[in-house]
């Protein structure tokens, strides 16, 4: 029986100091991203959106980097998806029907470019050399740029009173949180490319 206890607490202080170890390094890896996020332009939303990737990151600065184009990427095709629906709804005026349009014409251009971006990161694995990881972050970061510039175009075909009202209010809302997010990503790839 005093074989069994001491056996059993020996199990679980080894199970208890794999737990803190691995709260200790959940803890430094989310430290490590509220860091990182402080040189972005929208700190909070860059830590709101990378916390839930915090073991996959570490303390690895690509690793981020990666992480941040992907959550960009995926928010700007469910934001595509989301205004792609609007042109279905039924007695939109002409001038907001081409609004939509355009938007989701800006929105696919923006998950092209970011998706684009997503693969060139992956050749970094195999750079070779100063110049050609210089190449590839130049990559990465004209077309980060271009998405951002994407997402603001839309916005800017709903400008005016004309069409206010909940269509325009909701597309501004998302193109608003999608904006932020990859401004946050290419903050930490000026970031990355600086450092190396």
């Amino acid at each position: 029986m005093a074989a069994e206890k001491l056996l059993f607490l020996a199990a679980l202080f080894l199970s208890l100091s794999y737990l803190s170890g691995a709260a200790g390094n959940a803890a430094a890896s989310t430290s490590f991203i509220k860091s990182s996020c402080k040189s972005t332009t929208f700190p909070d939303v860059c830590v709101a959106s990378l916390s839930g990737y915090a073991q996959a990151i570490k303390n690895s600065q690509l690793q981020l980097v990666k992480t941040a184009l992907s959550v960009s990427l995926n928010k700007a095709e469910s934001t595509k998806g989301f205004v792609s629906k609007l042109l279905k709804f039924k007695g939109l005026k002409p001038r907001e029907y081409a609004a939509i349009k355009d938007c989701v014409e800006e929105t696919s251009d923006s998950v092209d470019r970011l998706s684009r971006s997503v693969n060139e990161m992956k050749g970094l694995d195999h750079s070779h050399g100063k110049a050609d990881f210089q190449w590839h972050m130049s990559n990465v970061e004209t077309w980060v740029s271009a998405a951002i510039t994407d997402e603001n175009t839309c916005t800017d075909g709903f400008a005016g009173r004309a069409l206010n009202g909940k269509i325009k209010a909701s597309i501004r809302s998302h193109i608003a949180n999608l904006a932020q997010v990859t401004s946050n990503a290419l903050a930490l790839i000026n970031q990355y490319a600086a450092n190396h």
